[in-house]
């Protein structure tokens, strides 16, 4: 059984146990996220595809961590006018842990 969920812009696949990173959710560690935008869902070999979302279907996950990604560099720069800048960003993240497939 697995689910296809949007959150933070992007679409992902799903299983129940799974561990993945998403973007920026609000919440401490251990608490429980339900995500009801639910796009498909595939169970005992039958696909269910939502137009655009499933009614009736959460997809429940624990916060297992809260933190930043690694540092990109940006770098911005014109050809012969002297202009360099440099920049850093790290990108908030959430890490999470699939608990079920509520449908």
């Amino acid at each position: 059984m697995y689910a296809v969920i949007q959150t933070g812009g992007k679409q992902y696949k799903v299983e129940p146990d799974e561990e993945l990173r998403v973007e920026k959710l609000d919440g401490n560690v251990g608490d429980e996220v339900y995500f009801d935008k639910v796009l498909m869902l595939s169970k005992d070999d039958k696909v269910t595809i939502g137009r655009p979302v499933l009614d009736g279907i959460k997809v429940a996950a624990k916060i297992t961590r809260q933190g930043r990604g690694q540092k990109i560099i940006v770098f911005k720069y014109k050809q012969r006018k002297g202009y360099r800048k440099k920049q850093g960003h790290r990108q908030d993240f959430t890490g999470l842990k699939i608990t079920g497939i509520d449908a």
